[in-house]
């Protein structure tokens, strides 16, 4: 089992000027403590649930290359980026970038996206879902594409949406064999059959009966093309709050999430930013789990 450290709120002590140096030393503890993954969301005015809209909120492909420089051994990605928020080609060269800068530590997470009032918000053209989906589809053969050679030699893509006439990418990403491609959501008609058809690992909500149900779903589509479900790793993303519940009690839960299916559990900490949190989850979390 793999562990992910979620980091999805930036209001720390110290306001606008403090983040840096706490996204840091957050980033650095993080991979120091064990974590295989260091993930920010991709969204630019704060979710519900997690604070007021006007909340500190990073951009996340930029917050992932200052975090590679704090970092030395986890993976980084978006959780999971949207994918209206980047044209195709920006998508895959900016993970690229993210890849080769880190020394192969890029995670590519994308997902048709659901925030409207940060789209029109700051507007960004939020299409209709469908069209997301295809837009979703048209990027994800574009990554295979790139990243299994783009040499640029005559590759061109044709998709729904993106025609693109030379697949050219310099430099090539550093993982291999490719960057891991990581396609958020659990809807199961469109979402996982995308996940079984191009994906490296799935990212779904819930506790061990919904995730359970989400994976044997992802199985069925993986039978119906022919893919080896196990090809795919499964992830989930839940929450740790150490006011509220014992070193002890999260291993028991993420237990049960490992026992549904669960083989890579990326968690949001609450008040991430007093690192002391993170040096207990590696001290007294981790080693259990593992």
């Amino acid at each position: 089992m793999k562990f992910g450290l979620q980091v999805d709120s930036f209001t720390w002590p110290g306001g606008p000027a403090a983040i840096g140096p706490t996204l840091a030393r957050v980033t650095r503890t993080a991979d120091d403590a064990g974590f295989d993954s260091i993930w920010v969301m991709d969204h630019f005015f704060q979710i519900r649930g997690l604070g007021p809209p006007e909340a500190p909120m990073l951009e996340g492909m930029t917050a992932l290359g200052f975090m590679a420089a704090h970092s030395e051994r986890a993976r980084l990605g978006l959780m999971v980026g949207g994918i209206h928020y980047r044209p195709p080609g920006l998508w895959i060269k900016a993970t690229t970038t993210l890849d080769v800068l880190s020394g192969g530590r890029a995670w590519f997470g994308i997902g048709a996206a659901w925030n409207e009032e940060e789209s029109r918000g700051l507007g960004f053209p939020m299409p209709p879902l469908r069209e997301r989906f295809e837009w979703l589809e048209d990027t994800l053969r574009m990554a295979h594409a790139m990243w299994s050679g783009g040499s640029g030699s005559g590759e061109r893509l044709d998709g729904t949406h993106v025609t693109a006439t030379r697949l050219l990418n310099s430099p090539q990403a550093i993982s291999r064999p490719r960057i891991p491609i990581m396609v958020g959501g659990g809807g199961e008609r469109k979402t996982l059959r995308l996940v079984a058809q191009y994906a490296d690992a799935c990212n779904v909500f819930g506790g061990p009966q919904r995730i359970a149900h989400k994976y044997a779903v992802l199985r069925e589509h993986c039978e119906r093309i022919g893919r080896p479900y196990e090809e795919i790793e499964r992830s989930c993303l839940p929450s740790v709050d150490l006011e509220r519940e014992s070193p002890d009690q999260v291993v028991e839960r993420f237990g049960a999430l490992g026992e549904a299916g669960a083989q890579h559990i990326i968690f949001s900490l609450r008040r991430v930013s007093d690192t002391t949190r993170l040096e207990r989850v590696g001290a007294e979390i981790l080693p259990q789990l593992r």
